[in-house]
């Protein structure tokens, strides 16, 4: 009888380490395929993003590749540039906007961010339109270290008028609209 019951308990055992192992066994193939599912998602995002760079680089390509769109490119600019200081502008400063200001009209507003009144002019020049012919140039106060040394620039909230070549024609502080740049008799 001893001999029938350690048979028993020995098949028992037995069975139940084998659903052990096969339960183990199962949770081992569970986690290698998530595993192996992961690194597939991983490689196809990979490819994903290299598609998306080959694309963004035959698109830069295509703008940038042949010279003879570039110059048609930026010959249009210029057009464009030309035309809206012809109407009148508030834009942020650039030497090709300066250089391509034939009239004169072309007054630099030394802006800073923090500067309250540098706001209230900001406002009331991006909510009103320029007058024809005047471009307006917004310039950085606390960045552009050059232009305020060229122009004795020591104030925030100053205007300069210059000509075509960057010269100095006329400086003053305060306006906060057009019509006050209008009076400074540009």
């Amino acid at each position: 009888m001893n001999k029938k019951v350690l048979i028993i308990a020995t098949l028992v055992v037995l069975g139940i380490g084998g659903s052990v192992l096969a339960y183990t066994g199962n949770q081992t193939d569970k986690k290698e395929a998530a595993r192996m599912a992961m690194e597939k998602e991983s490689s196809q995002d990979l490819a994903m993003s290299k598609d998306a760079e080959a694309e963004r680089m035959a698109m830069q390509k295509e703008t940038t590749g042949d010279p003879a769109m570039q110059k048609e490119g930026d010959a249009m600019q210029k057009d464009e540039d030309v035309m809206a200081m012809s109407k009148g502008s508030y834009t942020d400063y650039s030497t090709a906007k300066l250089a391509n200001a034939e009239n004169g009209k072309v007054v630099l507003f030394f802006h800073a961010p923090w500067c309250p009144t540098c706001k209230e002019a900001n406002t009331n020049f991006e909510t009103s339109q320029a007058p024809d012919g005047l471009t307006l140039l917004k310039v950085d106060y606390d960045s552009s270290r050059d232009l305020k040394k060229k122009y004795g620039v020591t104030y925030q909230h100053t205007f300069v008028q210059v000509d075509k070549d960057g010269n100095l024609i006329k400086k003053w502080n305060g306006s906060a609209n057009y019509d006050a740049i209008k009076a400074q008799e540009i």
